[in-house]
């Protein structure tokens, strides 16, 4: 498609006119259109144009000087757009549709919401959430802004002062900060205005909330939740901005058992419901599954990660925020129950050649589907029919970001190369291998310190290693070693429904014996294989645990930090300071070593209601142990925070 034309836009344009200036609305989608086609001198004569669409072209940039002053819906849904600042130029727009701009973030969505006063709807739904989420933002940067000017002009004398109003302002983007790190393009850019306005008016005045003020509306009406259907697959539901309810903040310490004040206090941060049947605050059913928090990928950061945190249970995916508690997305696929959350990143290359990085996350769960989720756009990018019956558990490997590991009920364990999206972000997955498993496989581990030759996996009959280098000929294997936990008279088989290493050599399994978890060496084990199809652990302790016999409480740990945790049917969060055995492994002690802390569950919390009983049936906190989730099988999402 070359550049358009007037003869072009009077035969897409209603209603039907020998002249611009009377056309009202204008269908320009799917002409393949590039940002250059769009000539402002040409569209700036469609002076009635009141809705523009733009979809399903290969805009990567809007031209800044349009002339469309009385455009109130623009549709730019699947193009390349990186920018949403180009907007403003529309002040009268009420309704936006940007969906399927892959290289569009969170943060441009709040922009959108600062740049148009005027917006009802974005991408179909009301945008009056976004839009309190903004004014909430903006009033604490602009108090951020203010008490840095405040301390940076103390530091000046008065002959340096006006001189350094540029300092200033890079010395506020630099040093100021708020919220999640996947809003700090957007608070960056909005501490830039703020300081710049500050500066401007010689530090006398600024604006609390530089918004203007937009007509009342009603509250944003609840998404509703479709019932499962057993027989037909319902279109997945694209992931939403809108916050979800928040059952309560505290700022209380929890009850510590067990720590005798050497330990970090861990302080309950927030309980969420983001996952209840139609949003309602009265559904404690929903059961939560699994969560993981988001690696930092950036260069240099290797093993750090963000403060933000995938959780699933029931229908919903949600991607959570841990310090200001915002749900940042949520995804729904009616009559789907998710089960389990992965991260992992891509790299892929635009249309324009231009490279970027993906946070992608994978959910899978009852329909045995694979869901990629393109978390920063905001929608569903691939679904990999994996299995057959239900998938337990994901696991990417550690060292191939596109290699995905998936095991099911069909007592399959099927590694997966997602590839890489092509232009019309679509992945092309295959399959590489089939590890056979005797019983249904709960948790996937690759060995920590050889990720490409094996892998383990705790299972409902004991825990299993393969072989999965790909240079091997066989592309379907069975299990290699059976691990056994028990000597004597007690045989290999009891479930293992929780697994993960320590550090390079130490794992920490659950479920082979009440009331313990199982501190084991892989490589002290592993020397002395031989040609054994079965081989006894080499154990170099035992944490005490609760001694319920119910099942599938995951553990989980903090390798940088020496951590080991776990939770209960008690609602009790059980955490393990194992650094001296990593460092100094002793002779294995008679007694079990009792937990470092109990972080006691706080009750009452939710909406006025007491729930007498609930159970912490996954825990998981992020390397460097600042934030810790909790999920519970009463549909509360709890987030503590170290102090």
């Amino acid at each position: 498609m070359g550049p358009l034309s007037a003869r072009l836009l009077m035969q897409r344009g209603r209603p039907k006119s020998d002249r611009l200036g009377k056309i009202r609305s204008l269908d320009l989608s799917g002409l393949k259109l590039l940002s250059e086609h769009l000539d402002p001198k040409l569209l700036s004569r469609l002076k009635q144009l009141q809705e523009l669409d733009l979809s399903n072209n290969q805009l990567e940039t809007l031209p800044a000087n349009l002339g469309l002053s009385h455009l109130r819906v623009l549709r730019c849904a699947n193009n390349q757009l990186g920018d949403v600042t180009a907007l403003c130029q529309f002040p009268q727009l009420e309704e936006l549709s940007l969906e399927g701009n892959p290289f569009l973030t969170v943060s441009d969505n709040l922009k959108v919401s600062f740049l148009l006063p005027k917006l009802r709807k974005v991408n179909g739904k009301d945008a009056s959430s976004t839009c309190s989420q903004v004014e909430n933002l903006n009033r604490e940067l602009t108090s951020r802004v203010t008490a840095h000017w405040e301390k940076f002009k103390a530091a000046l004398s008065p002959e340096e002062a006006e001189k350094a109003q540029a300092d200033f302002v890079r010395s506020a983007v630099r040093d100021v900060r708020y919220g999640p790190e996947s809003l700090s393009e957007f608070t960056q850019w909005r501490v830039r205005m703020i300081s710049e306005e500050l500066v401007a008016s010689g530090g006398i005045q600024v604006r609390e909330a530089d918004i203007p003020e937009r007509p009342p509306k009603a509250t944003a009406a609840r998404e509703p939740r479709a019932k499962p259907a057993a027989l037909k697959r319902p279109d997945d539901t694209p992931l939403s901005l809108s916050p979800n309810k928040r059952v309560c903040t505290s700022s209380s310490s929890a009850h510590v058992e067990g720590s005798d004040g050497s330990q970090p206090t861990l302080e309950p941060l927030h309980f969420l419901q983001c996952h209840s049947k139609n949003n309602s605050p009265r559904d404690l059913e929903t059961q939560l599954w699994a969560c993981a928090f988001e690696p930092a990928w950036e260069e240099g950061q290797a093993g750090a990660t963000s403060q933000t945190v995938a959780t699933c249970g029931g229908e919903a995916v949600c991607v959570i925020d841990c310090q200001t508690g915002i749900v940042l997305h949520k995804y729904k696929a009616p009559g789907e129950e998710f089960f389990s959350v992965a991260w992992t990143a891509l790299t892929v290359v635009t249309q324009a050649g231009h490279k970027k990085r993906w946070s992608v996350l994978a959910a899978a769960g009852l329909r045995g589907l694979v869901r990629l989720l393109h978390v920063q756009a905001g929608f569903c990018c691939g679904v990999i029919r994996a299995h057959k019956k239900a998938i337990a558990t994901l696991c990417f490997s550690p060292t191939h970001e596109t290699h995905l590991f998936t095991a099911s009920y069909d007592k399959r364990i099927i590694l997966w190369d997602l590839g890489v999206p092509n232009h019309d972000y679509e992945f092309q997955a295959s399959q590489l291998l089939t590890l056979d498993t005797t019983s249904i496989p709960l948790r996937l581990c690759p060995v920590a310190s050889c990720p490409d030759t094996y892998l383990l996996a705790g299972c409902e009959g004991g825990c299993c290693c393969w072989d999965v280098r790909l240079d091997q000929p066989q592309k379907r294997r069975v299990c290699e070693v059976e691990f056994v936990f028990s000597e004597g008279a007690e045989a290999a088989g009891r479930r293992v429904d929780g697994l993960a290493f320590v550090n390079e050599d130490v794992v920490a399994s659950k479920g082979n014996s009440l009331g313990t978890i199982c501190l084991w060496s892989w490589s002290q084990t592993w020397v002395g294989r031989g040609k054994q199809s079965t081989l006894a652990v080499v154990v170099l302790a035992r944490l005490q645990w609760s001694p319920t016999k119910l099942a599938y409480f995951s553990l989980s740990t903090c390798p940088g930090e020496g951590i080991v945790l776990c939770g209960d049917e008690e609602g009790n969060v059980w955490v393990y300071d194992v650094r001296h055995i990593l460092t100094q492994p002793s002779p294995l002690p008679a007694a079990p070593q009792a937990p470092t802390q109990i972080l006691k569950w706080p009750q009452p919390w939710a909406l006025g209601q007491m729930v007498t009983k609930t159970m912490v049936n996954t825990v998981v906190a992020n390397p460097t142990f600042t934030y810790l989730t909790a999920l519970t099988d009463s549909n509360i999402v709890a987030i503590w925070k170290r102090q």
